[in-house]
């Protein structure tokens, strides 16, 4: 099918683009879309970032950002709250503009739009995220919205959260990905719930070079898109856990939480797992994470752990498990073919914070679950990762053993011939 549908395109690009397209060329990727949402409201007056204002703070960072932006990505600009200052509120929920539109980047063009902002006005994130989907729309490039705000919108009804789930049901695969300029719990909130709306990423900035960092990342990420989890939700046991099939999910884990999820390996499959957890807020520094698979009753199969000190923000471990062809007489799902086995995965974890650190919403969690064909010889495959190692490890003790003997053997007759002379 992949092989058809490739000719079948070739020949389409040829008879509409005859004077451009060669033949066997690959057809030219569109370039990847990133809008900046920037909240240039009254409270960006606040110096409490590195000695200086929000707003100082965020141009530094869009200055840097600018720069390092790759060439192949259209990128744009939109304001909110940047222009109205005055208490109406009709008008001031309609305060958002285009800045930069999406487009090949003229940095000397965008740093100068950039540094005419002033902190102004309302905080319309609703509206400002509508207009941002708006300039992005068209085509089937990657897209991806990243809003920096310090505070929560001020023009309810019209709930932002609401208006991310509404993008989200478009189908038009946007992501919008959030950070909170030292955000309060009310904005953390509002934050996190627009980010996981759409598969993106909230994070709480409270230094210049975090703001710098974080959304150059976000933009390197639209050059190199990866693919978006699907959200699940672990369970506190094996039974009744969600029942996953080969992707790419996303969860939440407490400190210190165990949760279960299931996924039915075929004979002749090998199951490779691997999870990620970051800390998204200051945790303790020694922490570990632990993937475990079992069986239905229990039994452990294979596990794999990595502890932390601290030096990074994520921690990650894998396993795999082979299970072997069936043979002629094992039981089969009434279809005639060999049953599936159940595998139970655990993901444990073991971060701690002090007392002030809020444990709810959980740490965010990656799980990867893959299902490949296993190798010839399944059961050769050996628990925890020697697979043939243990055939080495005898022969080496053996040859010890014996090599003990000889040395033994060469020594007591060393020193019979010494006291012989």
């Amino acid at each position: 099918m992949a092989a058809g549908a490739g000719g079948l395109f070739a020949v389409l690009a040829v008879g509409l683009f005859p004077a451009n397209a060669a033949a066997g060329e690959p057809a030219a990727k569109e370039s990847p879309k990133v809008e900046l949402v920037l909240d240039v409201s009254g409270s960006m007056r606040a110096t409490d970032i590195d000695g200086k204002s929000r707003m100082a703070a965020a141009k530094q960072a869009f200055n840097e950002v600018l720069d390092a932006t790759p060439d192949e990505v259209q990128l744009g600009i939109r304001t909110l709250g940047a222009n109205y200052p005055g208490d109406d509120r009709q008008l001031g929920c309609k305060d958002t503009r285009q800045l930069y539109p999406v487009g090949k980047l003229d940095r000397t063009e965008a740093k100068t739009a950039v540094a005419t902002l002033a902190p102004t006005g309302w905080t319309p994130i609703g509206p400002a995220l509508l207009g941002a989907a708006d300039d992005l729309k068209g085509g089937d490039a990657t897209r991806r919205i990243v809003l920096i705000t310090d505070g929560e919108d001020t023009c309810a009804p019209l709930d932002p959260c609401e208006v991310a789930r509404d993008i989200a049901a478009k189908g038009i695969h946007l992501v919008i990905d959030t950070l909170g300029l030292v955000p309060d719990a009310k904005t953390r909130n509002q934050l996190l719930c627009i980010a996981e709306a759409t598969g993106g990423t909230y994070t709480s900035v409270q230094h210049t070079a975090e703001l710098s960092g974080r959304v150059r990342q976000l933009v390197d990420r639209a050059a190199t898109p990866v693919v978006n989890p699907v959200a699940t939700d672990g369970a506190k046991q094996c039974e009744g856990a969600p029942q996953l099939g080969a992707g790419l999910y996303s969860d939440r884990e407490t400190f210190g939480e165990h949760r279960w999820y299931r996924v039915d390996v075929k004979p002749g499959q090998e199951l490779r797992a691997s999870v990620s957890i970051a800390a998204d807020r200051a945790v303790n520094n020694d922490y570990g994470v632990m993937l475990r698979a079992t069986t239905t009753h229990g039994r452990e199969i294979v596990r794999g752990s990595e502890a932390g000190d601290g030096r990074t923000d994520m921690i990650s471990t894998g396993l795999r498990y082979p299970k072997a062809r069936a043979d002629d007489d094992a039981a089969d799902d009434g279809d005639g073919k060999p049953a599936a086995e159940t595998v139970c995965l655990q993901v444990s974890n073991s971060f701690s914070a002090g007392p002030s650190v809020k444990t709810a919403p959980g740490l965010p969690l990656e799980l990867t679950v893959d299902l490949v064909d296993a190798p010839d010889e399944a059961s050769d495959v050996a628990a925890f990762g020697l697979g043939r190692g243990w055939w080495l490890l005898a022969v080496l003790v053996l040859a010890g053993f014996l090599a003990g003997l000889v040395w033994g053997w060469v020594s007591r007759w060393r020193i019979s011939v010494w006291r012989t002379n």
